[in-house]
């Protein structure tokens, strides 16, 4: 994967120069990601063979519809946990027996952050940014009140990086509980800890509210809603949430994410004539066109 600017669009991607050049830039911000088309290119290039990336994580597949969100300044742009998301609906399209760039779903990928999106004909048309917005994970705040958020900037409590470090990583079951382990928070609740279970159950009620709210984007016409991450390996988290929603569409499970995997399944498809490498050079120059326009 990798985070670039211009984004690029969800599929696989031949490493070259043009696309190298832009992952040292590490704009907009440095992402452990980027390193990955580095090191495949210093693996490939001594033994002149082909190094791919596939479904980064800024993946920008977004209808323009979906970027306004009330403040110009402030565009919704594209995080997400792409390569596991694109795994799990050509997955689920061959097990309900269609073409995943002609059917409809709802991902929901929940791990220490949490990525929910309306799939449609192939794209991620909506979705919340995984490190801003949407529900709160067992790190992360999601979305919170604006104008509160304004003053705990200016509180004189922290400065930037640590603001950041808290909203992205210290919150959610961190922030209320101390901990970002979901056996944790199961143990606590057993042992009748209240504050753990409501903030247990209100992470399932935030999920299944932003599941629920692609269904508007997808029109009411929704294949199936998959559910996959390791927090899904809680059935009975999974079980809370699929309570909730599952009157939108019927739910399929894949816990866990296998990301490795997932990368040998894109390239594989390369490999064998099935898909084509598309250029990030290409995208570059396209970009530059729409901004024109």
């Amino acid at each position: 994967g990798g985070i670039v600017d211009p984004p690029m669009p969800g599929g696989v991607y031949q490493v070259e120069e043009v696309l190298i050049e832009y992952l040292k830039m590490c704009k907009p911000w440095e992402h452990a990601s980027n390193l990955g088309g580095l090191m495949a290119n210093a693996i490939a290039g001594p033994r002149n063979i082909p190094a791919f990336i596939a479904d980064s994580v800024a993946t920008d597949e977004l209808d323009d519809i979906a970027r306004i969100t009330g403040l110009p300044e402030l565009p919704k742009y594209s995080l997400a946990h792409t390569l596991n998301i694109k795994s799990v609906v050509r997955k689920a399209a061959k097990e309900l027996g269609g073409d995943w760039r002609k059917l409809r779903f709802i991902v929901a990928h929940l791990g220490g952050g949490f990525s929910i999106c309306a799939h449609k004909d192939g794209r991620m048309v909506d979705l919340n940014n995984a490190n801003e917005n949407g529900p709160f994970s067992p790190e992360r705040a999601g979305t919170v009140p604006s104008g509160d958020l304004v003053r705990l900037c200016y509180s004189g409590k922290y400065n930037i990086k640590e603001l950041r470090r808290k909203l992205t990583g210290e919150s959610g079951f961190v922030g209320y509980l101390g901990t970002n382990d979901m056996r944790d928070v199961k143990e606590r609740i057993k042992k009748g800890d209240e504050k753990a279970a409501l903030v247990y159950r209100a992470m399932a009620l935030q999920v299944a509210k932003e599941i629920a709210s692609y269904s508007a984007t997808l029109e009411g016409k929704v294949d199936a809603i998959i559910l996959t991450g390791g927090v899904v390996y809680d059935e009975d988290f999974a079980a809370t949430v699929t309570e909730r929603v599952q009157w939108i569409a019927p739910v399929l499970m894949y816990p866990g994410e296998n990301e490795m995997k997932s990368l040998a399944e894109n390239a594989l498809r390369v490999l064998k004539g099935e898909e084509k490498a598309a250029s990030y050079a290409d995208v570059v120059k396209n970009y530059k066109k729409r901004e024109v326009v």
